[in-house]
């Protein structure tokens, strides 16, 4: 099963797969298409085919594991690139390419398996990996993995440039290397970057200028089971298999990955002209009554909230300097005004529920409701707070002045694509809010732009709608840090990082699940008691799959290689 990446980060997989999402119980299955016999294939797989794969927005064209920040873009580099490690369907690491010993969660002695071949034809060495951990940790390198690097022994210099080389990165020979982490943690294999970059493509070319490369752009390589063989920027990705899979030769010839108006998908399925897609859960009835299609749902790790602008990132922290929405009381009559259930049942389709933490159900962290504030919808509550707040309706107009006496006014930002339902969705959050007396703006901004806005604090984004998938391990430092790039709402708490901090200190919680549990819960109480964001919904994946693809398997760490897959 692939890894799950945290930034798929961003929403466009919210929307249309959904984003990754999280399923309503906590048991982990793993779902086959038709053609299927006591969980084995009825016929042997066949070699052959072309198989065509929806993209429901266009990637922005970072088909590199180290750069991209779309999940369009990893939908693409997952079928021609590969993490060195895997995830089971518990989403524990397992041996990939790479094996790994450790005897006290610092120092790791990695060995990579012999033969496994680039698809430029190079064998892969130990050294490409050191190259891409080098490439994230260099000071020019502006993708956004540097968390997953920086807790190397030695990077925090090599990235000031106090240093050429890394302390804590030692190359045994091409087979062998040993990464110490400047100390011991729980998660510390889960974090580290396990992606290797082929120093061969590479060579020449400057650290700054990768982003922009061809190697990045418009001919990347990578150790998958497919390799791309033309790409239509915006519009569609052909790939071919790659007879030297390490995993096995693939049976699908042909791979095409192309962006499809998401209106069109029912009539693309039904036609027989696409083969497999994410779909939004407006349509599953739709899907499910196609006689030649599976409509598959499995269990997701993704939750949408509402976030607000606390703060600005400066560089290198989170500043919470934002006045506007400071008020917890303020930011709780918001959540109380909030008809979760109903919202919930109306735009997602029987595929989720409401979530009362920033922390998927099927994530085995996550707090039970028992212990949590539920938040149910109660507007007559969140007039209260707001009347306690001082938002009071001076001027008689049905809306609520701040507790100075002047205009009070959410500018409410949400994404947008052709997908119909979010412009519906966000407009009636506008009016449970306004039910409440505060009068609300709502701006919908495209969704390749309006994460890029996100990234760089821009001022006009006050409050805004958005979700995270969430990694193989459930740490939500990345996210929730005082230092988290990705802590959009820019939430300063200490408290919280040291919560985080004690979760994955081996000296406090050794190798005792419970007891980094037990700090988590106290984490999310903590988060839900501050309300930085508000968590508002989890989902379920949905999957349609041809009848005529065979071998696909999903369960909670994703869908199986498609090199197992084959087309009758």
């Amino acid at each position: 099963m692939k890894k799950r990446s945290m930034l798929l980060l961003t929403v466009v997989t919210l929307i249309l797969s959904i984003f990754l999402a999280a399923c309503s119980n906590n048991k982990t299955s793993s779902m086959k298409t038709e053609g299927t016999k006591n969980g084995q294939p009825s016929d042997k797989p066949k070699d052959g085919g072309t198989l065509v794969y929806s993209l429901d927005s266009a990637p922005e064209g970072k088909f590199n594991f180290s750069f991209y920040g779309t999940d369009s873009d990893a939908q693409v580099i997952d079928f021609f690139d590969e993490n060195l490690i895997k995830f089971d369907n518990k989403l524990k690491p397992q041996p990939n390419i790479a094996s790994w010993e450790t005897k006290d969660n610092k120092v790791y002695n990695f060995t990579i398996k012999k033969g496994v071949k680039w698809q430029n034809g190079e064998e892969l060495s130990v050294k490409d990996w050191e190259f891409a951990l080098k490439v994230i940790a260099d000071k020019d390198y502006d993708g956004p993995r540097y968390a997953n690097v920086q807790n190397i022994q030695g990077v925090p210099d090599y990235h000031e440039k106090k240093t050429n080389k890394i302390e804590g990165i030692k190359v045994i020979d091409d087979d062998h290397i040993q990464i110490t982490f400047d100390k011991a943690r729980v998660n510390n294999l889960e974090n580290l970057w396990t992606y290797a970059m082929s120093r061969k493509e590479f060579q020449g070319v400057a650290v700054k200028d990768m982003m922009s490369s061809k190697q990045v752009r418009t001919n990347p390589i990578g150790l998958g089971p497919y390799k791309v063989t033309k790409i239509v920027p915006g519009e569609s990705v052909e790939m071919t298999r790659f007879d030297d899979y390490f995993g096995g030769k693939p049976h699908i010839e042909k791979i095409i990955l192309k962006v499809i108006d998401p209106s069109l998908t029912v009539g693309e399925l039904k036609n027989g002209t696409l083969d497999m897609t994410s779909f939004h859960p407006s349509i599953i009835d739709q899907v499910s009554a196609l006689p030649n299609v599976n409509a598959i749902k499995y269990p997701g790790l993704s939750y949408y909230y509402v976030g607000f602008k606390l703060g600005n990132w400066d560089g290198k922290k989170n500043v919470m300097n934002e006045p506007k929405f400071q008020d917890v009381l303020l930011r709780e009559a918001m959540y109380y005004a909030i008809n979760r259930e109903e919202w919930v049942k109306a735009f997602f389709f029987g595929v989720g529920k409401p979530v009362n933490r920033p922390v998927p159900t099927n994530h085995w962290i996550a707090a039970d409701n028992k212990d949590l504030e539920q938040y149910k919808y109660d507007p007559k509550k969140a007039k209260e707070l707001l009347d306690k707040a001082g938002f009071k309706d001076v001027d008689g107009d049905g809306f609520r002045e701040d507790p100075n006496g002047k205009k009070f006014v959410i500018n409410f930002s949400h994404y947008q694509t052709q997908n119909p339902t979010f412009e519906a969705r966000a407009k009636a959050l506008t009016q449970y809010w306004e039910a409440v007396g505060l009068k609300t703006k709502l701006v919908m901004t495209d969704a390749n732009l309006y994460y890029d806005m996100l990234d760089k604090s821009d001022k006009s984004m006050e409050v805004f709608f958005g979700g995270w998938s969430t990694g193989s391990d459930p740490d939500p430092s990345p996210l929730w840090k005082s230092d988290a790039v990705w802590n959009y709402a820019r939430w300063v708490n200490a408290d919280s990082d040291k919560l985080l901090v004690q979760a994955t200190d081996m000296s406090i919680v050794g190798t005792d699940a419970k007891k980094r549990k037990d700090i988590y819960v106290e984490w999310q109480k903590l988060f839900m008691k501050e309300l930085p964001v508000l968590p508002i919904a989890e989902l379920e994946e949905t999957m349609a799959v041809n009848k005529r693809v065979h071998g696909v398997s999903f369960d909670v760490s994703g869908k199986n290689r498609p090199n197992n897959w084959w087309i009758q």
